[in-house]
């Protein structure tokens, strides 16, 4: 048994999703991403059943365990109970921890993430907001809804919406206080740790591929190799 291994026993997500897998391939027949990207549930359990450390590290530094949705469809369909997903959940925390995330082009993805998530919990009370969504980040989105976002005070007034605004309601301003008590709950469960650890290997990572924090943020946010995907 090796030390990574060690690691990833002591996440209560790895604990739940790891019990008496008999290799069946369920996981990967019900598997959304499975249908879409080069991906296989069941080979990545069978790999850290194995516990051998060099065979994680590889998993750790991977793309292959960002592909996954967190949809759970796995835990419904399989004849033991085990939980695939649960199992990505703890290597994707523990790549994180070492900073191997930034190994693989989707695990860069990472920062982009941990960056505009966690701006919209902390300082707006949202995990997305419509203040902080760019049409230029997201073209695929189209002109109607570029056209919402130039006018969605309007909109949202019009949908009954309290938008930015003090008191109940969907959109509402979130008061100061409340988003001080968000800080603080990030603060005890590790998560204020998490981001800084996050941003500290992303700009290591930045600064050798020779970029901006800035020209960083948006190369991961929009780049996508081939490679990825199954029709490929």
């Amino acid at each position: 048994m090796g030390k990574l291994y060690d690691e990833l026993s002591k996440d209560y997500r790895f604990k739940e999703g790891m019990k008496t897998c008999i290799n069946c391939g369920t996981c990967t027949a019900i598997c959304p991403a499975a249908e879409f990207y080069k991906y296989d549930p069941r080979k990545i359990v069978d790999t850290v059943q194995r516990k051998n450390d060099d065979e994680i590290e590889a998993l750790l530094k991977s793309e292959t365990i960002w592909y996954c949705g967190e949809c759970m469809s796995c835990v419904t369909r399989c004849p033991r109970k085990n939980g695939a997903g649960l199992i990505i959940m703890a290597l994707r925390n523990l790549s994180a921890k070492l900073g191997y995330f930034t190994c693989s082009e989707k695990g860069r993805q990472l920062y982009a993430l941990t960056k505009a998530l966690n701006y919209n919990v902390l300082h707006l009370g949202y995990c997305v907001h419509p203040s902080t969504f760019a049409y230029a980040d997201h073209p695929e989105s189209g002109p109607v809804f570029e056209w919402l976002l130039n006018n969605k005070e309007d909109v949202y007034g019009r949908l009954g919406a309290n938008y930015a605004r003090d008191g109940i309601g969907a959109l509402r301003k979130i008061p100061q206080e409340d988003l001080d008590e968000l800080k603080a709950i990030y603060d005890v469960t590790g998560g204020t740790e998490r981001i800084e650890l996050v941003e500290k290997y992303s700009l290591e990572k930045a600064k050798e591929m020779g970029m901006t924090p800035e020209e960083y943020i948006g190369y991961t946010f929009t780049h996508c190799s081939p490679g990825h995907f199954n029709s490929e």
